[in-house]
């Protein structure tokens, strides 16, 4: 059984607990929270036997072999690397950071010790994204890629009202991009790689965080175009278009539904069931590849990881986000 720890207690890590159920080989042994009220809470209510307040004593611990980091973006680094460093597997919430030059580090830490460094990227790892990959060249040459994540956030209300909760604080390196314009960006690197150019435009709200942005990418023979926001909806479906047709995906944060429209006027259905919660195929591969001795995923991989955190970096000089984390050595 691999052991692992939980570092954070919010909506994500529950619903990474309904994926993890399914998964035969683990056990969650042990969480984390800054105080030990919301420790023993969290814990009695998912039968943890471990709590922890301090994150070294929980990095030193021999109870747990890795962890799963869900808290703050600016945090994400920090907190990565001193697990990192004593050894445990780290499987870290997306955005693996708050920018490129901390990813760097986390990967460089995770090759000394020789440990499993994967980002928490849920929907390279389902099963409709693999489709994808998988029916790619029919479309032909490819020309066209479009993704848009719009979603209206409950805590925007709060934010008109003058209430700032962290989703719109740039000291936890949040915002529309780092919170939904990853979901966009992070499938194109996955499929495609590095773009050769990066132009962005966006709108910053006055608590320093971006509201919403649009991206075109640069690439040999196609372009790319993300959209994204935090303060309007779409109804949008994810496209990649070619010369032979268009494939239209839903969800680009979690593929659900994938077909390929042929310039023909046929139809091609290429959705397959998903029969476990979303976030369980990025935890079973976590302890498939702690079980393999892996210390790198195939699919989530460091230039993945890297190469996002690279572009998004780009997006934010463009529309002139900073965080605080960009100025830390």
């Amino acid at each position: 059984m691999i052991r692992i720890g939980l570092v954070g207690t919010n909506w994500i890590t529950e619903r990474l607990l309904d994926g993890a159920a399914h998964v035969e080989a683990l056990e969650v042994a042990a969480v984390y929270s800054r105080t030990s009220e919301r420790a023993e809470e969290f814990a009695s209510k998912h039968g943890i036997p471990l709590q922890f307040t301090d994150l070294k004593e929980m990095a030193s611990s021999d109870k747990i072999d890795a962890v799963y980091i869900a808290t703050p973006n600016s945090f994400h680094a920090e907190q990565a690397i001193l697990f990192l460093q004593h050894g445990k597997h780290v499987l870290c919430e997306k955005p693996v950071a708050a920018n490129a030059k901390e990813v760097h580090r986390m990967i460089e830490t995770a090759k000394q010790h020789n440990v499993l460094l994967m980002e928490a990227m849920k929907s390279t790892l389902l099963p409709n994204f693999k489709v994808i990959q998988e029916n790619l060249h029919k479309l032909g040459t490819i020309r066209k890629y479009f993704a848009s994540f719009c979603q209206y956030s409950s805590r925007y209300d709060q934010y008109k009202e003058g209430i700032v909760l962290n989703a719109f604080k740039p000291e936890f390196a949040n915002g529309a991009l780092m919170d939904l314009g990853v979901y966009c960006l992070y499938p194109l690197i996955s499929l495609f790689g590095e773009p050769l150019e990066v132009k962005a435009t966006g709108s910053l709200l006055e608590s320093g965080v971006d509201s919403s942005g649009s991206v075109t990418l640069k690439y040999e023979g196609k372009d790319a175009v993300l959209m994204y926001s935090k303060v309007s909806n779409s109804g949008l479906p994810w496209e990649i278009q070619g010369e032979n047709g268009v494939m239209l995906i839903t969800k680009v944060s979690a593929p659900e539904h994938v077909e390929i429209h042929y310039n023909d006027g046929t139809v091609e259905s290429l959705t397959v069931e998903m029969p476990y919660p979303s976030m369980y195929y990025e935890m079973q591969e976590f302890v498939d590849l702690i079980e393999q001795g892996k210390t790198e995923s195939d699919v989530n991989t460091y230039f993945n990881s890297y190469t996002t955190m690279k572009v998004a970096d780009a997006i934010r000089k463009d529309i002139g986000l900073e965080f605080p984390n960009d100025h830390l050595r």
